[in-house]
């Protein structure tokens, strides 16, 4: 469109006609999207759920009250098919249901081209759920007479949110016990997240009432400003987040019950020497005109960084973090103490998790070896096993041929497989090394948009055990709680998963989604363990435990 308006021709009165006219029909779109989503939440009630008196009727992370009448899981379904996470799709089915039945002038207006979207969402939050059609203790006359008073401050050009603040205070002159309903549902629905920025930064996130807000800004502020005046030279805004670091995981404290921060923490063996792994591509030529580049050895990769929780993190910052940990030693890694250490043997062409092995496991591979071609003499007859009690010093097994000194291929040279992921088993419950080898595959939960950490999830049977799905690693993949009930409980999901752990969600209303495991893959320089597998390493732990008393697990909060 823009190739055949050429907006570069315009003029500044132009433009800003042409802006207004996209933001008309931004809000034409929006308020017929309103309809689309209140259709398809009638067609999802309530009565699919689960009730009370059931198992596993409800999880955290959900309120009913929300959207009261339709199903929990509309919102999953919401979420899948625009890609956008929970929280942001409840909001806007909330928003949706709100104009459509509760705010009719309002989506009225919106969809003649009216008021704009920002405008119609600030009316929106400061009236919606307060009719008694909808559930609330305000008169429906009372409401309507409140929401044509805000259309008239929203055509006459008041800000959002000014308009919203408008609107509340005359909901309150004549309910004064709205703004108190309102209040005590935010209260509700507060909840702690993080959110990565970018740069090995993420953001804290708290939802507070303003008074407890206020306070907690000002004693962190107070405390940064001690610091600044008793000489610290760092800026003050990097001082107010260690203090507030410091006073939420309280190092100095020993009084209470140790509290473990569980972190995942994922190092690529090049990340772990301190370099890129583009440091050790082979250097290229600038190209001239329209020369064609053809492909390299080495392509840049999200794997090829480290990272931690999902967020990536500089190679400075993994060794800064890792001596935090105390997961650096003379010898090379150690776990972190009260943490595990996990090596992740990983396909180098495909990308494909091959196996997962602690690093003792691994050291006595290593010297075991392949026990078809061990190195040394050839064997031959004995009652008595040699002094080291090495297999292969006593006598031969029954049937087995004698190996020839011709037979032995120099140490390493074999391409037998001396170490491959968990097999199936027989019953219901996956094995301890299962657990391992698919939460260091999926990582998260794999339902799409999900990022809980694989450590508080379920292993899941995708084709259920009870209809003939076997217990193994290429039909075990990780869900949180929530989307474990989703798959099991709400009436049209469909989830299938391939050998490679490649999982495809599809909504009832047909839409599928697919996710691949971001497994272990590194492309370029990659190091070389066994047969030809590229390596990471998987550090959980728990970093700042005041006396670190706590153990590896943490076990889910469901």
């Amino acid at each position: 469109m823009a190739e055949l308006l050429a907006p570069a021709s315009f003029s500044e009165t132009e433009l800003a006609r042409e802006m207004g006219a996209v933001a008309d029909g931004r809000g034409q779109l929006a308020a017929y999207d309103a309809v689309l989503i209140a259709q398809l939440a009638a067609r999802r009630p309530a009565q699919t759920d689960l009730t009370e008196d059931e198992p596993g009727h409800a999880v955290e992370g959900w309120s009913p009250a929300r959207v009261p009448g339709v199903s929990e899981f509309v919102v999953d379904e919401l979420a899948l098919m625009r890609g956008i996470s929970l929280a942001a799709a409840t909001g806007l089915v909330e928003r949706s249901l709100a104009l459509v039945h509760e705010l009719p002038a309002t989506w009225g207006a919106l969809a003649d081209g009216l008021v704009d979207e920002p405008r119609a969402n600030a009316i929106v939050r400061a009236l919606a759920g307060q009719s008694q059609a909808a559930g609330g203790p305000v008169d429906a006359a009372v409401v309507a007479e409140v929401e044509m008073q805000a259309l008239e401050w929203a055509v006459a050009g008041e800000t959002p949110v000014r308009l919203r603040e408008r609107t509340a205070a005359a909901l309150i002159a004549l309910d004064a016990a709205a703004a108190d309903r309102r209040r005590k549902k935010a209260e509700r629905a507060a909840d702690v997240r993080t959110r990565p920025v970018g740069d090995g930064m993420s953001e804290l996130i708290a939802d507070l009432p303003t008074p407890v807000a206020a306070a907690c800004r000002e004693t962190v502020d107070t405390y940064a400003r001690m610091a600044k005046d008793d000489g610290d030279e760092r800026p003050i805004g990097q001082l107010r987040a260690l203090v507030l670091s410091d006073l939420i995981l309280r190092p100095w404290d020993t009084s209470r019950p140790s509290v473990t921060a569980h972190l995942q923490v994922i190092a690529p063996l090049p990340a772990l020497g301190g370099r890129d792994a583009s440091e050790a591509a082979p250097a290229r030529a600038p190209m001239r005109g329209d020369e064609r580049r053809t492909p390299s050895a080495w392509m840049p990769s999200d794997e090829d960084a480290a990272s931690v929780d999902g967020s990536p993190i500089t190679h400075q910052q993994l060794r800064e973090l890792l001596e935090q940990l105390d997961g650096l030693c003379p010898g090379g890694l150690q776990a972190p103490v009260d943490g595990s250490l996990d090596i992740a043997l990983v396909d180098p062409d495909t990308g494909a998790l091959r196996a997962t092995v602690s690093r003792r496991e691994l050291q006595r591979l290593v010297r075991r070896g392949c026990q078809e071609h061990l190195p040394g003499p050839p064997r031959v007859p004995s009652r008595s096993r040699g002094r080291d009690g090495c297999a292969g010093s006593g006598p031969s097994a029954p049937g087995r041929p004698l190996r020839r000194a011709s037979d032995h291929p120099p140490p390493g040279a074999c391409d037998c497989p001396v170490l491959e992921r968990p097999p199936r088993v027989d019953r219901y419950t996956s094995t301890p090394a299962q657990r391992r080898f698919v939460q260091a595959r999926d990582r998260t939960c794999r339902h799409p948009g999900c990022r809980r950490p694989a450590a508080r999830t379920d292993l899941d049977h995708v084709h259920a055990h009870a209809d003939g799905g076997v217990t193994d690693c290429s039909n075990l993949c990780c869900l949180c709680r929530r989307h474990h009930r989703l798959k099991t409980h709400a009436p049209g999901w469909r989830f299938t998963m391939t050998a490679d752990g490649t999982l495809s969600v599809t909504t009832p209303s047909g839409v599928t989604r697919t996710t691949h495991p971001p497994g272990l893959r590194l492309t370029g320089v990659r190091g070389r363990v066994g047969g030809g597998a590229a390596a990471e390493l998987l550090l959980t732990g728990g970093s700042w435990s005041p006396d670190r008393g706590a153990g590896p697990d943490d076990p889910p909060p469901f």
